[in-house]
């Protein structure tokens, strides 16, 4: 038995793409008879199309309420003026989209950007674009480039712009994310629930080579009277990543906050954020112990320290050395020590790093009777270095200590942060980068990669949204 279904006058213009609907249904649902196999991949398609098609009216009637349309309206609080009505395009998942709207320009400033209720009060990014498409662009972009963007999205059968589009888009929500990220950043962790496991949290910092679009400062000679063209370079610069990881009583990673700055951008303030990270969760949970984890870099230490230390986090810091960075030179020296018997050595010596608060004084006084100390292999000399190592850290080796606390002994999250959040989107054959744009994307990654990407989002692009209020 059909049933009549009334549509409100607002909402007439769905009743066509509602009757497309059900006539791609009607049209395979006669085709299904009989046990023979059926295309269905070609179903999905059409009914897909369809349902966009659909899916584009009810913005369309949706937005055309957002229009107002009166001589004069109030703009966070300032008056603006009607100036004309013309037709636009706005951008949704399912495809483009007209509307008619007014134009609108603030009283007495004739030189003022002319704007309209529809994109004020929906806040739309750029010149058009919806606040949930422009994200999902932008997610895209993160992942990999414009052109793999593009692709995805056709895959998927939504989202149907150009690489153009996406890349424009895309830079257009990093900025607005860049612009606001303390802020953002702040709200994400006073929201951050601390896993209930949790027993501690380690902060790491470390650097990873990213390819620069620079100006070439020797660019090569031209004969007299050509034009001189625009010369760059590709240069490797070190980006910065910092981590925050929330650890159960094993010194298992539970979860990852991670955070990354371009060559140029505010290291200071990355580390910065880290503190507040920490500070926030331990507001929340004052039991967390807290571990400092990073190579042996005295720049990154230096920078660790001057913001995450027991008078910033009011609570006893435990500084390590990442204990694999240790292992990695140790097997250097042991290499030149002991030849084939190296393997069975390291093993020992991590052996005694894991289970005696003394290794690596003890290890030490090994390799400074070892008559080979002053052997050079290749651009080092593999036994003192390992000693001179041993040395300026043995007040963060104690990993025998480490683990009876709960707390982790490898940098291994900042590591592979550098890897996943700089080396797999940013280190692709050819590319280079440019400081604002890059910035743009490391950021946004780092929101993809730990989890938050929906919440900041939605921090992100709410300032968008302006009321509109018809005037007097």
């Amino acid at each position: 038995m059909s049933k009549m279904i009334q549509l409100p006058e607002e909402f007439q213009g769905l009743l066509q793409p509602m009757q497309g609907v059900l006539t791609v249904g009607q049209q395979w649902m006669a085709k299904m008879g009989g046990g023979r196999s059926i295309d269905y991949g070609q179903v999905e398609r059409e009914v897909a199309a369809a349902v966009a098609r659909l899916e584009r009216a009810v913005h369309q009637t949706l937005l055309q309420r957002l229009d107002i349309d009166c001589a004069r309206v109030l703009i966070k609080g300032h008056p603006h003026v009607r100036v004309g009505r013309y037709p636009a395009t706005y951008y949704t998942m399912a495809g483009p989209v007209q509307v008619e709207r007014s134009l609108y320009r603030e009283q007495g400033d004739k030189t003022s950007k002319t704007v309209d209720t529809v994109s004020l009060r929906a806040g739309v990014v750029e010149d058009g674009w919806l606040p949930e498409t422009a994200a999902a662009m932008a997610f895209l972009m993160q992942q990999g480039t414009s052109r793999e963007a593009a692709a995805t999205a056709e895959s998927q059968g939504r989202l149907p712009y150009s690489r153009c589009s996406f890349d424009r888009v895309s830079h257009a929500v990093g900025e607005h994310y860049v612009q606001n990220n303390i802020h953002v950043e702040q709200e994400l962790i006073e929201a951050y629930q601390v896993p209930v496991e949790a027993t501690g949290v380690s902060v790491s910092v470390d650097r990873v080579s990213i390819p620069m679009e620079e100006p070439n400062p020797n660019p090569p000679p031209r004969p007299a009277g050509e034009k001189p063209k625009k010369e760059i370079q590709r240069c490797y610069r070190m980006a910065y990543c910092g981590t925050v990881t929330v650890h159960d009583q094993n010194g298992e990673a539970l979860h990852t906050i991670r955070y990354g700055r371009m060559p140029q951008g505010d290291a200071v303030g990355l580390v910065e954020g880290l503190s507040s990270d920490v500070d926030m969760m331990r507001i929340k949970r004052p039991d967390l112990k807290v571990t400092l984890l990073c190579d042996g870099a005295k720049e990154l230490w230096d920078l660790m320290d001057e913001q995450l230390n027991p008078n910033t986090l009011h609570t006893d810091v435990v500084r390590l050395v990442d204990m694999w960075h240790l292992v990695e030179k140790l097997g250097s020296a042991a290499a030149l020590m002991f030849g084939a018997a190296a393997e069975r050595e390291v093993a020992r010596w991590k052996l005694l790093l894991l289970n005696d608060s003394q290794a690596a004084e003890q290890i030490r006084d090994e390799l400074l009777l070892s008559p080979k100390r002053r052997v050079r292999v290749g651009d080092g000399h593999p036994v003192q270095d390992a000693i001179t190592y041993l040395q300026n850290h043995a007040n963060q080796m104690d990993y025998a200590t480490a683990r009876e606390q709960g707390r982790p002994i490898g940098s291994g999250g900042v590591e592979a942060t550098c890897k996943s959040l700089v080396s797999l989107r940013m280190k692709r054959p050819g590319s280079r980068w440019k400081e604002p744009t890059g910035e743009h994307i490391i950021q946004l990654r780092a929101l993809g990669l730990s989890d938050r990407w929906t919440q900041a989002m939605h921090l992100t692009l709410a300032p968008l949204r302006v009321p509109v209020e018809r005037a007097a």
